[in-house]
Formats: structure tokens, C-alpha cells, sequence
């Protein structure tokens, strides 16, 4: 049995959380020990994302810290997993041979086989068929036990101009429905009692296997779970949300009224060129209809400015829709452009100066909106999810709030993690919400 130390650095997205947890699963089950300290492990295995500038920088950054240790002898191996492999495998073989072993997207399945070689000094490369069904396996979890992120899918058909994801990561795959339960019972068990259901794109759960877009019917099937409270929707787009699915937020009481919804700009004429399939009067109708029958709703958005197309006109269009739309979560980027994609090679495309100064002014339109909304919530009654303490403070998060991303309540009570109380909003601070627990039955919504 193997007995070498193992410490895993998960980056990117949640997506990639997933398959770092499930590397992690099989790594325990074949007798490795996991360690949080890198200075006392055998093996590194970095799981990296290759999106974009900011992603690839940071992951080249871990492995050339993860190579200084195997310079000092205080590390054996050091393993590459993930989509900056998968990308850019034979830069990363030429420019950082301090790296023993690559794993892509296709072979995460393989990395008990990729330790054990690359230990033993033999060949250790996998890429198997990113295309090929979701792989299936158990899970070592990170997040909780309060919490677990779910994958529905993997991939993506959407192809827009400036995203290389359906290249890394493949086409767009669903996940059996029976699977998801099961595995969704099987984290209710240890605890879970939020369930954030992710996927490059959720809303097109389904297509591939029964021909026809099942989420709302899976969010009924995993309301049903004994233990489970919270359903939380990640990366919805746009044009496939449907009536049913907007009923069954509404109604469901599992569903928290919070939405990702990343739209990435309003105007038409950029939404062409992005080759999103949505414009800027479908948006506005789409938000609209999710205001008016789901009371309540936060929404979250992406945002991308700087991309070829928008000038001036285009992006004051996208600062006066935020306005106006009141969208209390946004995340703005500056146009990052991917190699190999089509909007690497269109042009007007503003310079990097002026994509920066467009993202901090939207930044501050953003801002002042969260002020807004955050004000709104003084005095109100919101459920927190207990996720921990901090002395003698309870630490936990609202339906508005989602891990990583939003921000946190910090209340007075006498609560364990994963319990659900109702806290009364008596301050605001920059990054929390504070105030009481109340006591006696659960309190609605405000």
C-alpha cells in the first residue's frame, strides 16, 4: 500500500474543485496521505485552469513554487492535472521540466496510475478522451460538511467568440439524473445541507441524454432528499431559462431565490460579435420576468467590457443597464484574449488601458448598487446557513450570498455548522452582515 504524502492545490473554478475532490477520493482509497502543508509532502499535484491571462499566471506561479521545493530536495514529485496541460502541454514540457507528470481533463480517473509512475520514474503523461462521459467516482470533500458544490455537466456547446472552454474541456455531457441523486443523498448523509448545482451551462441539462432541458425537474428530485435545505443555481444561460424553470424557482422553498445568470454585455451588437445567442431587448424582458414572479430574487451576472466591438456608446449602454436593472451581484472583467478563439482575431478592439478603466468605472456602478441593496436589508429577517465561528461570533451565509464570491453574516447565537437560523440585520460592515439570531420558530423571509 502506498504510503507517500500527497498535498493537492485546487485552482480555478469550482468546476475544477470537483475533480480535485475527486482525486483526492482516490488517492485515500489507495493509501496515500493528504497533507495541508506542502512542505511535508512527497507529491505536489497542482489542478490548474488555463482561461485566461490571470488563471494561467497564477497556476505557472504554483508550479514554479512547487519546483523550488523539489530543488531543496524537500519534494519528490511534482504533477500538472488539469486545463493548463490540456492546453498547452508541450509549452509546459519544453519551458518546465521540473514537471514529472501532465494529467488533461480526459484522465483525472487515472491519477492513482500517474503517482505511482511518476514515483517509480516511468513515463507518466495522461490525456485521455475529454469528450468521453462524466466520470463517476466518490468524493474526499473540502468545502463542508455544511456545503458541497454538485456537478451536473461538464463541457460546453455554446462556442461564444471569446472562450476557449468547449476546447479544453469538451463538449457538453450530462450526468444520468439517477447519479446526481445518488450522490446527492449520499452527501445529505454526512451533513450537506446545501446542494450549489454547477455546470458551464445548467440550463441545457439534459439535451444530450433525453432530448430535452430536465433541470427543473432534476431541482424537484433533489428537493426530495431528507437533509438537503438549500438548492443553489450556478451558470444559467440566458436563453434557455423557460417558464418551467422560472415556476419551479418560485415555487420550489428549496431553491434560493439567488440566480447565475452570466450575460456578459447588453448591447446587441457586442453580444453578436461575442456570438451570444441573447440581445439586449431579450435580457431586459428576461430580467423583467424573473423580478416580477420570483419575489425576492438576487441575481448574479458576469460582465466583460473592453471586448471588439464596444466602444464609448456601447459600454455607457452596458453602465446604464446595471443602473437600471439594480443587479445586486456582478463580477466585471476586462477582455482577455484566448489564443485560438475568434475574437483573438477581430478587430476594434480596445486597448488594455482602456478595458481597465472601463471595468473600475463599472466597478463603481456596481458598487454603489450592492450599497443600495445592502441598505435594504437593515432590519430585515434573512435565513444564514451556519458555517463556522470566529470567537464568539457565528459565521454563515444568506440565500443572497454564495461561497467565495459574496459576502458572509456574522451573528450573535447558539448554533452549530450547518444549521439554518433565522438572523435579524442590525449592521453592515464592508464584508458582513451582522446581528441576532432569533430565537423560537423559524422565521419567513422579510
Amino acid at each position: 500500500m502506498a504510503n507517500e504524502s500527497i498535498h493537492l492545490i485546487s485552482l480555478g473554478c469550482a468546476k475544477n474543485l470537483v475533480n480535485s475532490e475527486q482525486m483526492l477520493c482516490r488517492l485515500v482509497d489507495a493509501g496515500y496521505n493528504i497533507v495541508e502543508d506542502a512542505d511535508w509532502a512527497d507529491v505536489i499535484i497542482i489542478n490548474t485552469c488555463g482561461f485566461i491571462d490571470d488563471a494561467k499566471s497564477e497556476a505557472i506561479e504554483e508550479i514554479l513554487d512547487a519546483a523550488y521545493l523539489k530543488e531543496a530536495g524537500r519534494l519528490k514529485k511534482l504533477i500538472v492535472t488539469g486545463c493548463l496541460p490540456q492546453r498547452y502541454a508541450e509549452q509546459i514540457k519544453a519551458e518546465l521540466p521540473e514537471v514529472d507528470a501532465m494529467v488533461g481533463v480526459g484522465s483525472y480517473q487515472d491519477i492513482v496510475e500517474v503517482v505511482s509512475a511518476a514515483l517509480e520514474g516511468k513515463e507518466a503523461d495522461r490525456f485521455g478522451d475529454k469528450n468521453a462521459p462524466v466520470d463517476e467516482v466518490g468524493r474526499y470533500l473540502t468545502t463542508g460538511p455544511e456545503w458541497a458544490y454538485i456537478k451536473i455537466a461538464e463541457g460546453c456547446n455554446n462556442r461564444c467568440n471569446y472562450c476557449a472552454i468547449p476546447d479544453i474541456r469538451g463538449s457538453f455531457r450530462s450526468r444520468p439524473m439517477e447519479n446526481i441523486i445518488a450522490e446527492a443523498s449520499a452527501l445529505a448523509e454526512i451533513g450537506v445541507k446545501e446542494l450549489i448545482l454547477i455546470a458551464q451551462d445548467l440550463t441545457r441539462y439534459g439535451t444530450d441524454l433525453y432530448g430535452k432541458m430536465r433541470l427543473a425537474e432534476l431541482c424537484r428530485e433533489l428537493s426530495e432528499i431528507e437533509g438537503i435545505e438549500w438548492l443553489r443555481l450556478h451558470y444559467l444561460y440566458p436563453n434557455e431559462i423557460d417558464d418551467e424553470l422560472i415556476d419551479e424557482v418560485a415555487s420550489n422553498p428549496k431553491i434560493v431565490k439567488y440566480l447565475d445568470i452570466p450575460i456578459q454585455h447588453i448591447n446587441t451588437k457586442v453580444l453578436q460579435r461575442m456570438n451570444r445567442r441573447g440581445t439586449s431587448e431579450s435580457y431586459r424582458a428576461l430580467f423583467k420576468k424573473l423580478r416580477e414572479r420570483i419575489p425576492g430574487l438576487v441575481i448574479r451576472t458576469s460582465l466583460i467590457v473592453g471586448h471588439p466591438g464596444e466602444g464609448e456608446e456601447e459600454f455607457e449602454e452596458l453602465c446604464q443597464f446595471l443602473r437600471e436593472a439594480k443587479i445586486e451581484r456582478a463580477g466585471v472583467f476586462p477582455y482577455s484574449p484566448e489564443e485560438g478563439t475568434p475574437s483573438e482575431q477581430m478587430p476594434d478592439r480596445c486597448d488594455e488601458e482602456t478595458a481597465q478603466r472601463r471595468a473600475e468605472l463599472l466597478r463603481d456602478v456596481q458598487e454603489r448598487i450592492i450599497d443600495d441593496y445592502n441598505f435594504s436589508c437593515m432590519g430585515k429577517t434573512m435565513q444564514v446557513l451556519c458555517t463556522g465561528h470566529d470567537g464568539g461570533w457565528c459565521i454563515g451565509r444568506s440565500y443572497a450570498d454564495s461561497p467565495d464570491v459574496d459576502g458572509m453574516v456574522c451573528f450573535e447565537g447558539d448554533c452549530e455548522k450547518g444549521d439554518i437560523v433565522s438572523v435579524r440585520i442590525t449592521g453592515i460592515s464592508e464584508e458582513y452582515f451582522e446581528g441576532p439570531a432569533l430565537e423560537g420558530e423559524m422565521v419567513e423571509e422579510d
